[in-house]
């Protein structure tokens, strides 16, 4: 029954185009910014190569606010799309 009601919500398919990778990489520096504000320990270890360019963020902060901007960026993604703006 879960299924049906699934496949009568579905909309048309979402093409990648260059405004959606625009709104990921929007997304995931959004979401680096909240992470180094909120995350207790960012730079935990393992360390990153290139500590300055990346917010001073270890693997483990990095590794979740980037997830976290990718689930941010997903729905700003499809919300655009159903409201079809994009």
């Amino acid at each position: 029954m879960f299924t049906s009601t699934l496949l009568a919500a579905a909309t048309t398919p979402l093409q990648w185009s260059p405004t959606v990778g625009l709104i990921i990489i929007l997304a995931n520096i959004v979401a680096i910014v909240i992470g180094k504000s909120t995350i207790k320990y960012p730079n935990a270890e393992p360390r990153l190569p290139s500590v300055n360019f990346l917010g001073n963020f270890g693997l483990p902060a990095l590794l979740a606010s980037t997830a976290f901007g990718h689930i941010l960026g997903v729905g700003v993604v499809l919300g655009l799309h159903n409201l079809g703006r994009i």
